[in-house]
C-alpha cells in the first residue's frame, strides 16, 4: 500500500502532523501534492533510475518530495541541512540530482548551489525564494500548481540513495538496486515494521530526529505506506518530546541513546506526570546505548524498548525485544537479516565470545558505494565478497546474540592492551554532572596511547580540576585501572549531530596534530 490507496480509503486521516504547531497533512493532501511533483519531474524528462535531492529542515513538505520520488522510480538523496555550501554542493553534484527542493530557511546555503552543481536543472524553494534571490530559484508551491494532482500512468517504485557519514575525506553515496515492483506494493521496510514492531494503520509514530538521516526518513515513509500517522518534531527537545508523547497519544517512537540520556537528566518533577499509557513501542538504534541508561529507561517506561543494529547499507540487521534484552543485557540482538560472522583483521573467523570485526553474510553484496569501487571492496571480507562490514567490533555469545564493543577505528592500544572507549563512556555518562562524554586515545611516549576523557558538563556545573578528579575517582570505582582515564578535558559542547552521531575523529585529531579534519556529512 501507499498514499494513493489511503487517499481513497481514508482521505481525511492525518498522514503527518507537526508536533510543534499541530499542522496536519492528510492522506488526500499527501497524495495530491506528491502526484503534482511526480508530474513535474516527468515533464522535466526524469525517468526510472534518475536522481533528485532534497535539502530541507524538518518540514511537512519533506514527505511529499519523498513520495514523489518513490512513485516515479527515482533515487532520492536527502542532504544534511547543517552542511556548508561546498559540502552540500558536493552531495548534490555527486549524486547526479537533476532537481533540488530546498527552503527559504536554508536559502543562504542553497543560493550557492546552482553554480556548484551544474547538472541540476531546477531549484525549487518551499515557502518561496526570498526577495532578491537569483532567478534560478522558483517557488515550489507555484511550480506544483502547474501540474495535475493525478498519478503517472506507470508508478515504478523508487529508492533512497543516502550518503555515508564522514569526518575526514568525502562521504559516499550508498546505492541499492531498484525494485521491479510498482509503488502500490508498498515499501520494502513495511514487512520489518509489521513483524518486529507491530506497526499497523492505527499506529501513531513520533519522529524526533532529522529527516535527512536514513532511519527517520525510512521509518516515517514506511509508516505512511502502511497507513499510520507520523508526528514530526522540528528538532529534538527532551521536554517537548514528552509533551508530544502525551498530546498525540503516540503508540510508536524511535530514539537515539543521547535522547534517552537527556530525558533522564531532566529534573524528576519535569519528567514525571506525563500520561504515556498509549506508548507501546519505543525503538532505538544509531549508536550503542549504555546498559545503565537503558535499564533506567525500562524502569521509567516499562518493557517497551526495542533495539536494532544495522547501517544505511542494509547489509544486515539484528533485533532484540524487551524481554530478550532483559535476559541478555547489553546485546543488540540476533540476526534477522543476514548471518553474523566475527573475524580478525586477516579475515579468519573467531570463536564464540571473542571480539572481532562484525561482518554480515548475504547471498550477494546488497549495496555499492557510488563511484567508488575501492571503498565498496574495502567493506567486503578478504575472501568472501558477500560478507560485508561497517567497521564495528563485537562478539557473539553461544545463543547468537551480538554485543558491540566499539568502532574498530576508535579502539585504544595502550602498552599492547586493547581498550574499548565505549565501555568507559558508558560508565561516565551515568555521573549526574556529565551531559555528554567522549573517550579517546592520545599520544603517550612509552605506551603509545593513553586514555583521555573529554566531558561536556551539565549546565551550571563548574568544569574545573575538582570535577576532573571526581570523575577519575568515579571511573576507578567502576573500571579496571588500565581502562580509567589518565586525564579529563572539558568542552562546552561535543560535536554531536541530532542523529546521535558523535564526531570523535574531530576530537582525536586535535591531540594527534591533525587539525584540518572536519565534518563532511552525516
Amino acid at each position: 500500500m501507499y498514499p494513493g490507496h489511503h487517499a481513497q480509503t481514508s482521505p481525511d486521516k492525518a498522514a503527518a502532523i507537526s508536533a510543534r504547531t499541530g499542522e496536519v497533512v492528510t492522506y488526500a493532501e499527501l497524495d495530491a501534492r506528491s502526484n503534482r511533483l511526480a508530474q513535474l519531474l516527468w515533464s522535466e524528462g526524469l525517468r526510472r533510475g534518475d536522481h533528485i535531492a532534497v535539502f530541507l529542515e524538518n518540514h511537512l513538505r519533506y514527505f511529499e518530495v519523498a513520495w514523489a520520488a518513490y512513485r516515479s522510480g527515482l533515487y532520492l538523496t536527502t542532504v544534511n541541512r547543517y552542511l556548508t555550501a561546498p559540502e552540500a554542493r558536493y552531495i548534490v553534484d555527486d549524486c547526479g540530482a537533476q532537481v533540488l527542493v530546498s527552503s527559504r530557511a536554508l536559502h543562504e546555503v542553497a543560493a550557492e548551489l546552482p553554480e556548484r552543481a551544474p547538472g541540476c536543472r531546477r531549484f525549487m524553494v518551499v515557502d518561496g525564494p526570498p526577495a532578491g534571490a537569483s532567478d534560478r530559484f522558483e517557488s515550489y508551491e507555484a511550480a506544483l500548481d502547474e501540474h495535475a494532482p493525478e498519478p503517472l500512468e506507470e508508478e515504478p517504485l523508487g529508492e533512497l540513495m543516502l550518503y555515508s557519514s564522514g569526518t575526514t575525506g568525502r562521504p559516499k553515496g550508498i546505492t541499492r538496486p531498484l525494485s521491479r515492483q510498482p509503488v502500490s506494493r508498498g515499501l520494502a521496510m513495511n514487512g520489518v515494521l509489521k513483524a518486529l514492531f507491530h506497526v499497523d494503520a492505527d499506529s501513531v509514530y513520533l519522529s524526533p530526529a532529522p529527516l535527512y538521516h536514513s532511519a527517520p526518513i525510512g521509518f516515517c515513509t514506511s509508516i505512511q505506506s502502511i497507513g499510520g500517522t507520523v508526528v514530526m518534531m522540528e528538532a529534538f527537545d527532551a521536554l517537548e518530546a514528552l509533551h508530544a508523547l502525551e498530546k498525540y497519544a503516540i503508540t510508536h517512537s524511535q530514539w537515539v541513546p543521547t535522547m534517552f540520556s537527556r530525558m533522564l537528566k531532566l529534573p524528576e518533577e519535569e519528567r514525571a506526570g506525563f500520561d504515556l499509557s498509549a506508548h507501546r513501542v519505543a525503538i532505538h538504534a544509531a549508536a550503542p546505548c549504555p546498559r545503565k541508561v537503558k535499564e533506567q529507561m525500562f524502569e521509567w517506561w516499562g518493557p517497551i524498548l526495542h533495539e536494532y543494529y544495522g547501517g544505511t547499507e542494509l547489509n544486515g540487521l539484528t533485533y532484540v525485544g524487551p524481554e530478550e534484552w532483559l535476559a541478555h543485557p547489553g546485546t543488540v540482538g540476533r540476526a534477522v537479516m543476514g548471518t553474523i560472522r566475527i573475524c580478525d583483521e586477516d579475515g579468519a573467523e573467531l570463536p564464540t565470545g571473542d571480539p572481532g570485526i562484525v561482518y554480515f553474510e548475504r547471498d550477494k553484496t546488497p549495496f555499492q558505494y557510488h563511484k567508488d569501487p575501492e571503498k565498496t571492496r574495502s567493506a567486503q571480507h578478504p575472501k568472501h565478497p558477500a560478507w560485508t562490514a561497517l567497521g564495528d567490533v563485537g562478539y557473539v555469545d553461544d545463543e547468537g546474540f551480538l554485543y558491540l564493543t566499539d568502532r574498530a577505528s576508535f579502539m585504544i592500544i595502550s602498552g599492547g592492551v586493547n581498550i574499548y572507549p565505549q565501555e568507559i563512556e558508558n560508565e561516565l555518562i551515568m555521573h549526574p554532572k556529565v551531559e555528554d562524554v567522549a573517550v579517546i586515545g592520545v599520544p603517550h611516549p612509552e605506551f603509545g596511547e593513553e586514555v583521555k576523557a573529554i566531558v561536556q558538563p551539565v549546565a551550571g556545573v563548574n568544569a574545573d580540576e575538582a570535577l576532573a578528579e571526581e570523575l577519575i575517582a568515579y571511573a576507578r570505582e567502576r573500571l579496571a585501572a588500565y581502562k580509567c582515564p589518565r586525564s579529563i578535558d572539558f568542552e562546552p559542547e561535543l560535536p554531536r549531530l541530532p542523529t546521535g552521531k558523535l564526531y570523535k575523529r574531530l576530537l582525536k585529531d586535535r591531540y594527534w596534530g591533525r587539525g584540518d579534519s572536519k565534518i563532511v556529512q552525516e
